[in-house]
């Protein structure tokens, strides 16, 4: 396993896990729905199944701009800021090791 996939690994059971908790507190059925429809590409290019090189950073874009809007939005740091800053550690670190 290489660093960018242990990275991805660990971005993938992050947004997961957000998810959950955005479905568990604010019963939240889009927040665990995108998390898992987000989670299962980046899982594939983790697992190098999806081998196009930039298909992992041009998802978590997306993400940067969905948490970005979300948190223009709502104004409330948790949870959209603080995905927005682990997503933007997760690309810049995706990138920095390839």
């Amino acid at each position: 396993m290489t660093n960018g996939n242990l990275i991805l690994w660990i971005y993938v059971g992050l947004l997961l896990l957000g998810g959950f908790m955005g479905f568990i507190k604010g019963r939240s059925k889009i927040s665990i729905i995108a998390a898992v429809a987000f989670a299962i590409p980046l899982s594939l290019c983790a697992a190098q199944v999806i081998k196009q090189p930039h298909v992992a950073d041009i998802l978590i874009g997306l993400l940067l701009v969905v948490f970005g809007m979300r948190l223009a939005k709502t104004k409330k740091f948790m949870p959209s800021g603080f995905m927005l800053i682990i997503s933007t550690a997760a690309l810049v670190a995706h990138l920095l090791v390839k």
